[in-house]
């Protein structure tokens, strides 16, 4: 594994001539929401193929100057990271798992055609925004400050080909709550589109499989629903994924099924956690297909009796509802189930230092 020394990679400090004052941040940090409001600095690495990797810089955030001819803007080189910082019961902030968001990352960089980064260096970019703006990270219940790394090409050029520039940031965002309903159950809406094939990006966190989202993720709003749901492409019959989060049914008899990674959904740092989690439980977890027909005969024969999403944005979030074109219908009682509360609270409890870390998945900095 290359490290940030191989790299030869110091990262300078910029002074910020404005920052937000106190007052400002504090309102923000009150009820910070989601990805609306975002902290004062950012980090950013530049990669060129005689260089490498070069000049990172913790500086202000600011607008990116490009080129009308950015290879991004044309052919949709980027990738993207999604983790948090969250405070600790000792009083400390901790990053969790983030050596599986880099190692992610370079899945995504490799199926994009783009370099990658060092995941020591991914690490400690992280590291160094937070160090930076700690004060961002909110103190009500369930706040964190969400981090989104990304990468993109920047060489200005006209040709179908993977550019020979690129630039790496590293924004923070004081987050709240992800679903603004408030509801204690999400409803969701089975999509007609689609949102993945067989041997396409599926698997990578690029911009692009969140765009294709967008039209069916707005058709559920319009009818109602929280959330859309997306079937496999081949045969419209195999449940995959939410637009941003994977799925978990928890059955009768104590046990869950996952999508498996077919390298059509995205495979998810909170799906791999909950999956050692209820094995830890000593439940019974398969990653296997399960069909739309079987959700709804399942849900209506009581054999299934909870369903719920789960993304680094959302943690853990129960399904109360399902709909689509032939009829909808109702997750157990229609609300957070019992299994789905317990892991989440497990999860979040080792998130936030709150419990025991057996598996090593929480990070102090």
């Amino acid at each position: 594994m290359a490290t940030v020394a191989d790299a030869k990679i110091q990262f300078t400090r910029q002074l910020h001539p404005a920052p937000t004052s106190p007052q400002a941040r504090a309102q923000i940090l009150a009820n910070p929401g989601f990805g609306t409001s975002f902290s004062d600095h950012m980090v950013s690495i530049e990669w060129d193929e005689q260089r490498g990797w070069h000049d990172a810089v913790v500086g202000p955030r600011g607008p990116i100057l490009l080129d009308p001819a950015a290879a991004v803007l044309h052919y949709a080189q980027e990738i993207f990271e999604g983790l948090k910082a969250y405070s600790q019961s000792d009083g400390s902030i901790a990053l969790f798992r983030p050596e599986a968001n880099a190692a992610r990352f370079n899945q995504s960089a490799r199926r994009l055609a783009m370099p990658e980064l060092p995941e020591e260096l991914f690490i400690e970019s992280v590291r160094q925004l937070v160090a930076a703006d700690r004060d961002w990270l909110p103190t009500v219940e369930g706040g964190s400050l969400y981090l989104r790394p990304f990468m993109f090409a920047s060489e200005a050029f006209l040709g179908v080909r993977p550019a020979k520039q690129y630039r790496y940031l590293v924004i923070a965002s004081p987050a709240g709550n992800y679903f603004k309903s408030g509801a204690p159950a999400v409803s969701i809406w089975v999509s007609d589109y689609t949102r993945a094939a067989p041997g396409g990006t599926g698997a990578a966190k690029c911009g692009g499989n969140y765009a294709a989202s967008l039209v069916p993720q707005a058709e559920a709003i319009e009818r109602g629903h929280d959330q859309v749901v997306f079937l496999d492409a081949a045969e419209h019959r195999w449940i995959e994924e939410l637009g941003g989060m994977n799925l978990y049914f928890v059955f009768a008899d104590g046990s869950l099924v996952t999508p498996a990674l077919t390298g059509t959904i995205l495979p998810g740092i909170t799906r791999d956690s909950l999956l050692a989690l209820a094995r830890d439980e000593g439940l019974t977890v398969r990653e296997e297909r399960y069909s739309l027909d079987q959700w709804r005969d399942d849900a209506k024969s009581g054999r299934l009796v909870e369903t719920f999403a789960c993304g680094t944005a959302a943690v853990v979030t129960p399904v109360g509802k399902v709909a689509g074109r032939d009829g909808e219908f109702t997750i157990g009682t229609g609300g957070p189930g019992q299994l789905t509360q317990k892991l989440k609270n497990r999860l979040v409890a080792i998130q936030r230092g709150e419990a025991p870390d057996p598996h090593g998945w929480v990070m102090k900095l």
